[in-house]
């Protein structure tokens, strides 16, 4: 006589564990809410949208759906101005904001940082003396 062996396979569920909760003090921390996030940028409520649809920032959302902008949100909309200011387009912007982020070049934030402050630029090539006869 055989014996017919019957196997339970459970699958069991793993989460990684929370991340503790970001300080308040954190840059990170999404406190503002689109409308002091606007005020605050010198934007409108609708412009902060279209980045975000544009994928240029990542807000927090509220579990009622909400948007919740924390300081380093409103550093990045600061630097995505600042860049539409000289005349980038906003596919372009996402492209230098991605690669800085990234750590693509060492000190990218200092030379993006640099390169927007207007009061440290300087010329990039030096300008050609003229001869004379």
């Amino acid at each position: 006589m055989t014996t017919v062996r019957r196997v339970v396979v459970r699958t069991v569920r793993t989460t990684a564990a929370p991340s503790p909760s970001p300080s308040p003090r954190d840059p990170g921390y999404p406190r503002y809410v689109i409308s002091v996030a606007a005020e605050l940028t010198g934007t409108h409520p609708q412009t902060l949208r279209a980045y975000e649809r544009r994928g240029l920032i990542h807000p927090a959302r509220t579990p009622g759906g909400g948007r919740r902008y924390s300081d380093a949100d409103l550093a990045r909309v600061a630097r995505i101005q600042a860049l539409t200011r000289i005349g980038f387009p906003l596919a372009g912007i996402a492209l230098v904001l991605d690669l800085v982020e990234a750590g693509a070049a060492a000190g990218a934030h200092d030379l993006l940082d640099a390169f927007l402050d207007p009061t440290a630029r300087t010329t990039a090539c030096p300008p050609t003396p003229r001869r004379t006869k």
